[in-house]
Parts: structure tokens; sequence; C-alpha cells
């Protein structure tokens, strides 16, 4: 009915606009309204028009008289076509329209283009579809400069293999007699560095959320998103080659009770570190692979709990494992199963304190010896040749994952005795974390932190048995006692501003660590302590500072001091400035 009516309405105001039109007409200067007409007046304006043309001259009377008749035609079609229009039954004739009912007519359609607009989004100015503001834009971006500094009196009889390089290419021949692939420590280094990474968390619905993020890096390393410029003999760069961008951070979480005091979260995917640690333990780059979840829970007004668990994927046997083989080996997947829980206490007056313990149970990360056999050529693989870790740093014990057979084929253990390696010992970590803060002097802080690491899978006799390397020895040709120990602590204090947000905020900070060889995985500990070694068999002190030039664009001046713990003499002091920026 409503719906009839309005149209009806714009007929009748179309209507009106052209009795506006011909009104402006007679009103125009084709109009001399003062001259006294000779013919007879009429009530139809468009039969005075004729006449007044006429009368002009513009017309002859006989094209007056036609048009006259013409237009009497039209008319009488035009009723007659009105007349046969079919009426629906709720249709309402209306020759007159109150102004009431025009305002009402109007206040309705302009509700209804308001109400379009307000869902389309497409009536106020710089807005955007609902969707958009569910998106949470975040990057950053980092330039270093590093100096590495490494002073005489460094061990280079080939005391340090370089497993990484071993285990990711072509087996070693350790009976030949060249060197194996060995890291710098004689020779200082500079570089600059870039870290650039952009991402999006997404708000979805009922809890549920997702993210991403993309980084750069030279490879696809764990521990770091680094980018060296110019990076002669690096997966990338050098000559102004363009660097590679990778996916570091994807992953869906669900969120139950989300910002209140008892709260629950699941992870599923790529995502950031989800335990409390310090950067002795993990690096501050890595993500995980895998599932976790959290629970958070009040358990009195000042102290507050958490526990994280999850598990974690490793590493996944090839499908064709081995690749140039029919008869295929077993898998060898590894994988990272973890629980921390927490407590945080805040009741006393200016202090702060936090706690946490964690167990990580790394499982088939050791090394295994194969079945016997005697490889031909290098590409002759091992059944446990997947046991060796895919990505290492330095400082774990290394054992041979290869049993050789002594044969006629290589001159019985003279040639052809081609190698990987694995780890020596198995991992399972038992962590501890403490932290005080002091908050008298607020906005700066005081912050107490504490790190311990005890590798309970460690069994110093059976790894002595097949290590390869960390021998207290000044040569290779005649290991002496075997050095590798299974803990690792830090202590630090940090001084200034929690957080470096503002022009003008700061802090310092300085720790000291003591990183046995076999306390934790090297490859996925601290990629900065140690200089051209990174990893475990470690300790040594940082010094660090941080000062705010800008909302998001801060400095930081670290200097590390390293030794090597046990093993052949190894020292490095390496100089890294950073300026950063954060949105």
């Amino acid at each position: 009915m409503l719906r009839n009516y309005k149209i009806k309405m714009k007929r009748t105001f179309l209507i009106a606009s052209v009795a506006t039109l011909l009104a402006a007409y007679q009103g125009s200067a084709f109009a001399d309204t003062s001259e006294k007409p000779q013919t007879a007046l009429s009530e139809n304006i468009a039969v005075n028009l004729i006449n007044r043309l006429v009368e002009r001259g513009a017309l002859t009377a006989q094209d007056g008289a036609e048009l006259l008749k013409l237009a009497a035609a039209d008319t009488a079609k035009a009723h007659s076509l009105a007349a046969a229009e079919p009426v629906e039954e709720d249709t309402v004739r209306v020759t007159y329209v109150p102004q009431s009912v025009k305002d009402q007519i109007r206040q309705e359609v302009k509700l209804d283009v308001m109400a379009e607009a307000r869902r389309d989004n497409w009536a106020t100015p710089n807005t955007f579809p609902s969707w958009v503001s569910r998106f949470a834009l975040f990057g950053d971006f980092r330039m270093r400069y590093e100096g590495i500094f490494l002073p005489t009196g460094n061990n280079n009889t080939g005391a340090f293999p370089n497993f990484n390089a071993i285990n990711t290419g072509a087996p070693f021949d350790v009976a030949g007699t060249q060197f194996s692939p060995q890291y710098n420590v004689d020779q200082n280094r500079t570089r600059y560095r870039i870290r650039a990474r952009f991402g999006a968390d997404i708000a979805l619905t009922n809890g549920f959320s997702t993210g991403f993020r993309i980084g750069s890096g030279q490879d696809s390393q764990p521990g770091t998103e680094n980018q060296t410029l110019g990076g002669a003999n690096q997966a990338q760069g050098g000559g102004f080659s363009k660097y590679a961008v990778w996916i570091d951070r994807a992953f869906l979480k669900y969120q139950l009770n989300a910002g209140t005091e008892n709260s629950v979260s699941a992870t599923i995917g790529r995502f950031e570190n989800p335990f409390t640690n310090t950067v002795m333990l993990w690096a501050n780059d890595l993500g995980f692979d895998g599932a976790v979840a959290t629970a958070n829970h009040v358990l009195f007004k000042g102290l507050s709990a958490y526990t994280t668990a999850g598990v974690f994927p490793i590493f996944a046997t090839d499908f064709n494992f081995p690749s140039n083989q029919p008869a295929k080996y077993k898998s060898s997947d590894k994988w990272l199963y973890a629980a921390q829980a927490g407590v945080t206490f805040d009741k006393l007056p200016d202090v702060i304190l936090k706690g946490s313990a964690a167990i990580y149970y790394f499982d088939q990360v050791q090394g295994k010896l194969s079945v016997p056999y005697t490889p031909i050529t290098s590409s002759d693989m091992g059944n446990t040749d997947n046991t060796r870790p895919m990505f290492a740093q330095e400082g774990n014990t290394y054992m041979e994952l290869r049993n050789i057979i002594p044969s006629v084929l290589n001159n019985y253990g003279a040639i052809n005795q081609y190698q990987y390696f694995g780890l020596a010992s198995a991992f399972d970590d038992v962590v501890i974390d403490g932290e005080v803060d002091f908050t008298h002097f607020l906005p700066n802080t005081v912050s107490l932190n504490g790190e311990y690491v005890n590798n309970i899978a460690f069994h110093k006799g059976h790894v002595g048995s097949k290590a390869v390397n960390n021998y207290d020895n000044s040569t290779t040709t005649s290991p002496g006692k075997f050095g590798g120990g299974n803990q690792a602590w830090l202590v630090g204090i940090k001084w200034g501003d929690i957080t470096i947000k503002n022009p003008g905020d700061w802090n310092v900070g300085l720790n000291y660590r003591y990183v046995e060889s076999d306390s934790l995985i090297d490859g996925f500990c601290d990629t900065d302590f140690g200089g051209t070694m990174p990893g475990t068999n470690h300790k040594g002190y940082t010094l660090q500072g941080n000062y705010g030039l800008s909302q998001g664009v801060w400095l930081n001046l670290r200097w590390m001091s390293a030794d090597q713990v046990s093993g052949p003499t190894f020292k490095c002091d390496n100089v890294q400035m950073d300026i950063n920026a954060k949105f």
C-alpha cells in the first residue's frame, strides 16, 4: 500500500515540476504581460501561449489552429491511456497530498537511505568497511652495526669444526687430509645488518583471532631474522641483490574470558615464544611451531598464577627418506613437549615478585649410531642420518652417526669415511626463572632476574665416550679429558624504564652467564653472545643500554664478552649498535 502511494507521489511531484517550468517560461522575456491579448482568454495555459504566438506573427492562424487541434487530440489520448491503466487492489489515487504527509514520506526515505549508508560505510568521509577495524597492523625495523673482535691466543689449529656446515651439506670424509669446515677464531670482522618485520592480528568472533607476520632473514635458521648487507658467501646478499622474505608467524587463537582474572587461551600454528625465559635459553626471534594452551588464574588478591603447556614438532622425516634407495628407513621425527607454571605476587609495597618453573622434554633429538654398512660414495645414506640436527650453532657435544665397516672397498678404514654428526646427549631441561622488581622510583624501576637450567638427561660418562669435540686439549690430534657439562645460569640487573616508548625513555642493564656445553640445545639459544661462535659452552657478561629518540624509535648499545667454558681456548668480544623503529 505504502509503496504504491510513494509511486503516485512521485508522479504528482513530476507534474508539479513541469508546471513550475511552464510558469517560469510564462514569466520570461518571451511573455509580455502588459500587452492586452486580442483573442479571448482561456483557462488553459497552452491555448493562451499558442494564441500569443499567432498574435506576434510567430505562427500563422492556420498553424495555431492545427497545433490546438493536435494538442487536444494528445490530451484526449492521454486521458484514455490513464483510464486504461490497471489499478492494483491496494492502490489509492491521490489528487492532493497534505504537507504533513509529504514531510512523513520525505523522512521515511531519508531514514532508508541513511541506514543503507551506515551499513555500507559510503556516506561518511574517510571511513572503511567494518571488517577493516578488526585488523591490528604492526611492524618494526632495525639497523645494526656489529663489530666482532677476536684476541690473539685463540686456538686456530682446527679445533673448532663447523658441524652445522657439515650436516647441512655433503658428509665429511674424516679420513681425508683436509680440514673440516671451521669457525673463524682469529680475524676481526665487522658487518651491517637489518631486520624488518610486518604483521597483523585479526579479531574474529566468539573469542577467535588469527594473525601472521613476515620477516627478513638471510636464511631460514630459527634464531634470528637478521640480514647481513652485502653478505658475501651467504645464502643471499651481496652485489645489491634483493633479499628474501619469510613467513615467521601464522596462527589461529582462541580465548575464553579474555581480559579477566581467570582466562584460558589456545593457539595453533607458528607463534611467539609462549614461555617466560631469558635470552640465554631461547633466542629473542625464535618462533614455536605446534599447539600451546595457557590458563591464568588469580589465587587471591595480590597473587596470580599461570600454566602453559604445549607440544611442538621439531623435525618431520621426509616421506621418501632415503631418496636414492627403494627400501625406506623408519621415521626419526623429533618433538618438544613443554610445560611451565608461574606466579606473580604484587602485594608488598614497592616490590613485585615473579617466579616460574618449566620442564622441556626433547624427544628423539639425540644422535643414533647407524646399522653397520660401507658407504662407497658420499651420497650413500645411513639409516640414522636424519637424527643429525638440521640447524646448529656451536657448543654442543657431537658423535659420529655412521657405523662404517672397514673393508677392501674403503682400504680398511683408510679412505671413504663419510660422516654426519649428531648430538651426543639427550636433552631434558628443568628451568627455574625468577625476577624481583623494585618500583619505589616509578616510572624508573630496578629489576633483578635470574635463570637456572639443568639438563637432567645428560650423563657425562656416556656422552664423553662418544664425543668428537669438547675435550680439554690444545690440539685435535691428542684428545684429553672430556670437559662437557649440563648446567647453565644467568643473573642480571636492569635500571630505568621498563619499556622504551617515548623520547627520553632509558634503561641500562648488566648480566653474567655461565653456559656449559650440553645444558641447552645450541641451535635455539642466543644468536649473538659468542660472536663468531654463538651457542653454548660460553661464560661472560653483557652490558647494554637503551635510549628513546622519538615515539617508537630508540637506540640500543651492547657490549658482550665471552670465554670458552671447556675445550680449546676461545675468547670473543663483540659490540652492537642498533637503531630501532616500531609501530
